[in-house]
């Protein structure tokens, strides 16, 4: 009986064992399982130019050009990019700059910069030869605006289905909601540290980590635009916050300001304005504002309700919400946190546009500013940080009660 019950229990460790190390091959597998993009070229001039991705099988594509400014599109289903650090960042002939990354769930995107406008001639895959791994190759030439405009078409593509659509609350469920939107994300990596660090990522932990606080409060329901590596767009995003009968809704990203021009530091808290607060706001509206370009969205396509933003500034009551908002914000986050020396400003921001919903978008900080990235890579700093910043939501849902009750 000894001898039987010794067998046994090596038998159960081997199967243990087993499992244990079968886990991560499963989980490798997993991962694995993903087409994967290893290197990319671009030939040519600026009359004719090639671009060349080397896979590891072949896939589809879809592939369309956008206007205003220039850009060609490769849709592709999810692949892994496996590309050298600061691949994209020089073009050659018609192909400014390219940019790569993770659209939505189930689909990547290349958006390529042009120099100009052009056609698209060809655009295939090749199989796998003897000695030449499988190829997506997509060639250009260039025309005149007046034909590439005549021939803009986008190919029907894969419906996006809604994203993180926000889970109806619970019946008598009356506990306000509150957005957090990560900025970028996906293609969109947004500003980049001086080591490969993405602000799409920094500011996706932050605001994790700041659902988790809010959520273990319980004095909220919080929505996530995102909760993982995915673009969103910007009117996705005010259509999100809208959907959810939110009653705030806080943007989170990082700034950094362009080599050579200086070093600032310090976080900041914007609201909406028709007309920006300064220069500085101006500058970092216009670049917030281009992240459906950079992802390849055609803008034409946008509905009115977002393009103009004058006409729901009207509603001041939300305009004077946001604003207190952001002053109990740096308020409480100024203990803590850096600050820049003007830390309340405001913009257009188009992510700040719904018109019944107070909103502000804070800049964490500056990556390009030594202190500042080690504070937002700092996980001791983050948590210090969303402590903060779940006060102020805490001061503000506070204030806004004394004053109804006050107006009973």
């Amino acid at each position: 009986m000894a001898v039987q019950a010794k067998n046994w229990l090596i038998w159960i460790c081997a199967v243990l064992l087993g499992a244990a190390l079968g886990a991560p091959a499963r989980a490798e597998s997993a991962a694995d399982s993903f087409p994967v993009i290893r290197d990319a070229r671009i030939a040519g001039d600026s009359k004719i130019t090639r671009f060349v991705l080397d896979l590891d099988r072949r896939i589809d594509l879809n592939a369309f050009a956008l206007a205003n400014p220039y850009r060609l599109v490769i849709d592709l289903p999810q692949v892994t990019f496996q590309l050298a650090p600061k691949t994209g960042e020089n073009g050659r002939g018609l192909i400014k700059v390219f940019r790569y990354g993770l659209v939505m769930t189930g689909g990547s995107r290349i958006v390529m910069d042009l120099t100009g406008p052009a056609k698209i001639d060809k655009a295939y895959v090749l199989d796998a030869s003897a000695d030449a791994p499988a190829r997506l190759i997509v060639e250009l030439s260039a025309t005149s605006r007046a034909a590439f405009l005549q021939s803009l078409t986008v190919p029907a593509r894969p419906s996006r289905a809604p994203a993180a659509a926000p889970s109806p609350a619970a019946e008598g469920d009356a506990r306000p909601v509150v957005v957090l939107d990560p900025g970028h994300g996906g293609i969109d990596t947004g500003t980049q540290g001086s080591h490969g660090e993405t602000e799409k990522m920094m500011v996706l932990d932050f605001a994790l980590a700041l659902k988790d606080h809010l959520d273990k409060a319980g004095k909220y329901r919080v929505v996530m635009t995102r909760a993982d590596d995915t673009f969103i767009s910007l009117a996705e995003r005010v259509r999100m916050a809208r959907a959810a009968n939110a009653a705030l809704f806080i943007s989170i990203h990082a700034d950094a300001l362009p080599r050579g021009e200086g070093d600032v530091q310090g976080a900041s808290v914007y609201t909406l304005s028709d007309r920006a607060s300064d220069a500085e706001a101006e500058r970092l509206a216009e670049a917030e504002n281009r992240a459906d370009l950079i992802a390849g969205i055609d803008l034409s396509e946008e509905p009115s309700e977002v393009a103009d933003i004058l006409i729901d500034l009207a509603q001041r009551e939300t305009r004077t919400f946001s604003s207190r908002f952001a002053k109990i914000l740096v308020h409480e986050m100024k203990g803590v946190a850096r600050m820049h020396k003007k830390p309340v400003k405001s913009a257009g921001f188009r992510v700040l546009r719904a018109p019944d919903v107070p909103s502000v978008l804070v800049e964490l900080g500056y990556v390009s500013n030594k202190e500042n990235l080690q504070d937002l890579m700092s996980n001791q700093w983050r948590m210090r940080t969303v402590a903060s910043v779940a006060q102020a939501v805490d001061g503000f849902f506070a204030s806004r009660l004394a004053a109804s009750g006050a107006a009973k």
